[in-house]
């Protein structure tokens, strides 16, 4: 979710730099003209990229904090993920997540 998340953003900020006014380059002196894209132009423009996690570990990301109630033992991870589920996971002890069925992105 979260890559999905960066990489929309990301898509939008693009997008909207390329939507924004782009200067040709012009002879000294002579007024620039800006470009205007339309929003769809500028993002099908966008260059695709096959998704690389080489090098990728959960592990070096340590900042998932204890999440709305420390006492259950689900972190903000656990709970985006029952959030956000289609079918609910089973929660077990210590926040043990089985099953679940999440939308694909």
């Amino acid at each position: 979710m979260m890559i999905m998340m960066m990489r929309a953003a990301t898509a939008a900020a693009v997008a909207l730099a390329l939507s924004l006014a782009t200067v040709p380059a012009h002879a000294a002196g002579e007024r620039a003209v800006p470009e205007i894209l339309p929003m769809g132009v500028a993002v099908s423009a966008l260059p695709v990229a096959v998704e690389d996690r080489t090098g990728y570990q959960r592990t070096s990301f340590k900042h998932w904090n204890a999440g709305a109630n420390p006492s259950d033992g689900c972190n903000t991870r656990a709970e985006v993920l029952i959030q956000e589920a289609i079918e609910a996971p089973e929660v077990g002890p210590g926040c043990t997540l089985t099953g679940g069925v999440w939308p694909l992105i």
